[in-house]
């Protein structure tokens, strides 16, 4: 009887040191991120060059299981420090495109030559309709032109009874 409280006493100790093993592992994996720097999280790219993910959503192995790795760590890391020091979320932004360069960004911003980043899929498709359409309607336009010589009455009147004959037979 001693042995079996001994025995639930120790699995329960166990499962209990466990919780909270595993509890401190995860909450060390994620940075924390106040709500500005989750925000900007998301607008930025994790830069460690094995994923295509935003920092704030990098699943690159790397971490203690699979959580972000340490760049993408490195960079919550600088956005908490920046959103704490009370900078503008434009003003941190543009301060990680001017240590990463602009593919840091997400989505490129919509102003001056990028903005054609955002038009491009647009107007290439349509310029492609346009052309084709333009090519169509310039092929049709050379057939009907291209009529052959004109048939005398006679001979069409020849080729329907020939015709009508054919049928006969």
């Amino acid at each position: 009887m001693i042995t079996n409280s001994i025995r639930r006493s120790s699995v329960a100790l166990f499962v209990f040191a466990f919780a909270i093993l595993s509890a401190s592992s995860i909450s060390a994996q994620a940075p924390e991120s106040g709500a500005g720097a989750k925000k900007l999280g998301n607008k930025i790219m994790c830069m460690c060059g094995g994923c295509n993910d935003t920092a704030l959503k990098c699943n690159h192995m790397g971490g203690a299981f699979s959580g972000p790795c340490e760049t993408a760590r490195a960079e919550l890391k600088e956005l908490n420090e920046r959103v704490g020091q009370g900078k503008s979320d434009d003003l941190v932004l543009q301060s990680f495109v001017q240590e990463y360069g602009p593919t840091v960004l997400i989505s490129p911003p919509t102003n001056g030559f990028d903005l054609w980043a955002w038009l491009m899929p647009v107007i290439v498709p349509l310029l492609g309709i346009a052309l084709v359409w333009m090519v169509v309607a310039r092929w049709r336009r050379k057939m009907a032109a291209a009529d052959g010589p004109p048939v005398s009455p006679e001979l069409l009147a020849r080729a329907r009874d020939g015709m009508g004959r054919d049928a006969d037979d």
